[in-house]
């Protein structure tokens, strides 16, 4: 018994019914690829956010600096480590910090003021090209300063406006300079933007008289695909006596919703395909019903049980195949479009955030392979196992009373 024949034989006699199931199934693949595509995006752009606009790979502190930000706790002979830290691999780029008050007018904030080696943070991260307005700082102009998003609103200055900030030196002296405004960020994180002070290494030192010692220095992997707590170990290694964090330390929230994405996208195909499996079901057991006389005759003259379940699996299969087809084709050209073009969410998600990273305001897709062939393994898998009881049905029918059912 040529058992595909007759399979596509019974799909192209109801093609009514065939057509509707098919293309259910294809259009439930297809939202899963842009779905799983759309999250991938999402998690992407927010560890990128998260690691390569402002924290880096790993930090290294003085023991108990963050905890407690002194301006005095200070890793010693910075110049050092970093370069050793370079010449193993890495880029490196050594941060001054303090706190203080920012004024404007008649309006002030309290501001993180950071000190930057601007060349090497570069390397590093980008949050030089993540301006909203303006410029990025230059040593060559040791006056200028870029704000965050928030701190730019609450002090209401613009770009080439002047604010003046005060606070206390290494030591002991009244810390104070009028600095004009070089650019604002976008949206980097919550206390980015709405305290965030940048400023170049020279002028932070010459503000708070600190001729020495660097408080953080952020490290960055050349290569991103390589394992972190390995590159982590060797960092460790050459910062003895240091406190060394990565990413995922610094940011535990995002890194245990990243953990989770994978088994939120899961469920969220499982309970989607649930419903397809419905539909499945009830076409291939309506089929079924519809074809009791057939099947009965089918076994009285010699085809096996487990040849009735065979040939309706190639049914279901071949109609998910057409299904499979019609989702790559839809899903992977819709994802795509997204990718380049994404979804403008400004007006809905400008400054949000979660775990203190700024959530991309233009939501892209990113288009991997598991984005493509998990939701079609799953639509195979749910399909297979919605078609079971019917198949069985099939098989347990008598054929003396299937020739005789009305």
């Amino acid at each position: 018994m040529n058992i595909t024949k007759i399979a596509l034989r019974n799909i192209c006699r109801n093609w009514h019914r065939t057509l509707v199931t098919t293309l259910a199934m294809g259009f439930a693949g297809l939202i899963m690829i842009l779905f799983a595509s759309l999250m991938q995006g999402m998690l992407q752009a927010s560890e990128r956010n998260a690691v390569t606009m402002d924290l880096g790979d790993m930090q290294v502190h003085a023991k108990g600096f963050r905890d407690d930000p002194d301006l005095y706790n200070r890793i010693k002979q910075p110049e050092a480590l970093v370069e050793k830290i370079e010449q193993a691999g890495f880029h490196a780029a050594p941060r001054l910090y303090s706190f203080g008050l920012a004024a404007s007018g008649s309006a002030s904030s309290g501001v993180q003021m950071r000190g930057l080696d601007i060349l090497a943070e570069q390397e590093v991260t980008q949050i030089h090209r993540h301006l909203m307005a303006g410029a990025w700082l230059d040593n060559i102009d040791p006056n200028g300063v870029v704000i965050g998003k928030r701190l730019a609103k609450t002090l209401g200055i613009q770009v080439g406006g002047e604010l003046i900030f005060v606070g206390q030196s290494a030591d002991g002296s009244i810390a104070n300079e009028l600095y004009h405004v070089r650019g604002i960020l976008k949206s980097v994180g919550d206390n980015t933007d709405r305290a965030g002070l940048f400023m170049v290494e020279s002028a932070f030192r010459d503000l708070f008289v600190l001729p020495e010692g660097s408080h953080e220095i952020a490290v960055m992997r050349t290569d991103r695909s390589k394992n972190l707590e390995k590159a982590k170990e060797k960092i460790v290694a050459m910062a003895e006596g240091y406190e060394v964090l990565d990413w995922r330390q610094l940011r535990p929230v995002v890194a245990r919703i990243l953990d989770l994405a994978d088994t939120q996208l899961i469920i969220m195909i499982v309970i989607t395909y649930i419903a397809v499996a419905m539909l499945v079901l009830n076409a291939m057991l309506m089929g079924v019903f519809e074809r009791i006389r057939e099947f009965g005759i089918m076994k009285a003259i010699g085809v096996k049980p487990f040849q009735l379940i065979i040939m309706i699996y190639v049914e279901t299969l071949i109609q998910t195949m057409l299904a499979s087809l019609i989702a790559l084709a839809f899903g992977v050209g819709g994802a795509t479009h997204l990718q380049q073009n994404g979804i403008d969410l400004s007006d809905m998600m400008s400054g949000a955030s979660f775990g203190g990273v700024a959530i991309d305001p233009i939501w892209r897709a990113q288009l991997t392979v598991e984005s493509v062939l998990t939701p079609i393994l799953f639509l195979f898998i749910m399909s297979m196992i919605s078609v079971l009881y019917p198949a069985i049905k099939a098989a347990m029918i008598q054929p003396m009373n299937a020739i005789h059912f009305q």
